[in-house]
């Protein structure tokens, strides 16, 4: 199990550029340019350090807790070239269910217990132009059951005015499932492969307003079952669609930033979701406040099934069991398949100390349940869901 989280903070009258969330291109958004400039190559070395803490939980259940050390470096090579690098080591601990969000032997300290490390890196190389840049990647990561390497690549060029510029991107990857030590199915030398296809617009269209629209193309094959649970049986490809929105309007009576943004995801399992965003980013001297709130709706996948629930409207272990020998083909228990809806509050504040050194503290709280759900009641018999997540980083250019 991964975190990630990708903060961006943004002046008061920032340009949304477009971003790359492909396989092999893991940055941080915190040393991304908001200025709607020609592309030019850094000027300065940027050094970013963060550090995350994560937990879940549901009712009477603390699940997963996970800690995440980061750095980033951005410098210049040359004039003209630029490279950066960012590595992350995630450690996990806890358990997860084994169907649905009943408990395994992993919450009682039994075998399915988790604790795992992961290792994770990746090289950026760009080339920039009067107009536009290329850019080239690898990735790697490392943990005791999954290995992952990618690439990607991607172009962007800008209008005469530079109020226009457009993205294409292509990221790859190609994992390794191997979790013989553990787990209740054994998954031995499994391979997925991905491929990512990405086009992007970012226009300005007033002084102050800005838009953006990308639309990626995924496609998977291989292994995409959850060795770690109960009854899960999926198919060996995996397509998707996601486009997303944004739209960034500056208050010039508040010096403040209003940021919105819209995600539409679906795939063959058959999950569509929807994301809706909104931060307000708001500069009081040296200081930014950035509040934010999310909301996302997700329908189940077309194989996910519903837990079987007694007069009592609690999980019946063996009616479910009944109910599953009855399937035939695909099917799965995992919660995170289900249908449902989840919402985040979030507070960033950032601190210039100089020009060039900052320091930040995100902290995020995250709700998960069946009654969030966009349409209506989701998936029944599902415990609700709470995380939360606290990062501080310091950055400096020098």
């Amino acid at each position: 199990m991964s975190t990630h989280n990708t903060p961006s903070p943004q002046t008061a009258k920032g340009v949304l550029l477009a971003t790359l969330l492909l396989p092999g291109l893991a940055t941080l958004a915190a040393t991304a340019s908001t200025s709607a400039a020609a592309e030019t190559a850094p000027e300065k070395t940027t050094i970013a350090v963060k550090y995350g803490s994560y937990s879940d939980s549901q009712p009477g259940w603390d699940r997963i807790k996970a800690t995440a050390p980061q750095v980033y470096v951005q410098a210049p090579i040359a004039g003209d070239w630029s490279i950066e690098a960012s590595g992350v080591v995630d450690n996990v601990s806890g358990a997860t269910p084994y169907a649905h969000t009943q408990k395994s032997g992993a919450s009682s300290g039994g075998k399915l217990g988790m604790s795992d490390e992961r290792k994770a890196g990746d090289v950026k190389i760009t080339r920039y132009m009067a107009r536009s840049a290329l850019s080239a990647s690898v990735a790697y990561s490392n943990e005791n059951d999954y290995q992952s390497t990618a690439l990607g690549l991607d172009a962007r060029w800008s209008s005469d005015d530079n109020n226009r510029t457009w993205t294409l991107g292509f990221g790859a990857a190609s994992d390794t499932i191997d979790n013989t030590a553990s787990g209740i199915n054994t998954a031995i030398n499994e391979h997925k492969n991905t491929q990512e296809f990405m086009g992007g617009i970012t226009q300005v269209l007033t002084p102050t307003d800005i838009v953006q629209f990308n639309l990626t193309r995924g496609v998977g094959s291989g292994y995409f079952n959850d060795p770690y649970k109960s009854y899960d049986l999926r198919p060996n490809q995996r397509d998707t669609w996601i486009a997303l929105a944004r739209w960034n309007h500056y208050l010039e009576p508040f010096d403040a930033s209003l940021r919105t943004s819209y995600r539409y995801y679906s795939d063959t399992f058959g999950v569509q979701s929807h994301t809706f965003g909104q931060d307000w980013v708001q500069p009081v001297g040296k200081l930014t406040f950035t509040p934010g709130l999310r909301y996302y709706s997700q329908q189940a996948a077309n194989f996910y099934f519903d837990p079987v629930l007694n007069a009592r409207g609690q999980y019946d272990g063996f009616g479910t069991l009944m109910r599953v020998m009855g399937l035939k083909g695909y099917k799965s228990a995992d919660q995170r398949l289900a249908s449902f809806g989840a919402v985040t509050l979030s507070m960033k504040i950032a601190y210039a100390i100089t020009p060039d050194t900052a320091v930040d503290l995100k902290v995020e709280t995250y709700r998960q349940s069946a009654d969030l759900y966009l349409s209506g009641k989701g998936s029944p018999g599902l415990d609700p869901f709470n995380a939360q997540f606290v990062q501080i980083g310091l950055t400096r250019r020098f």
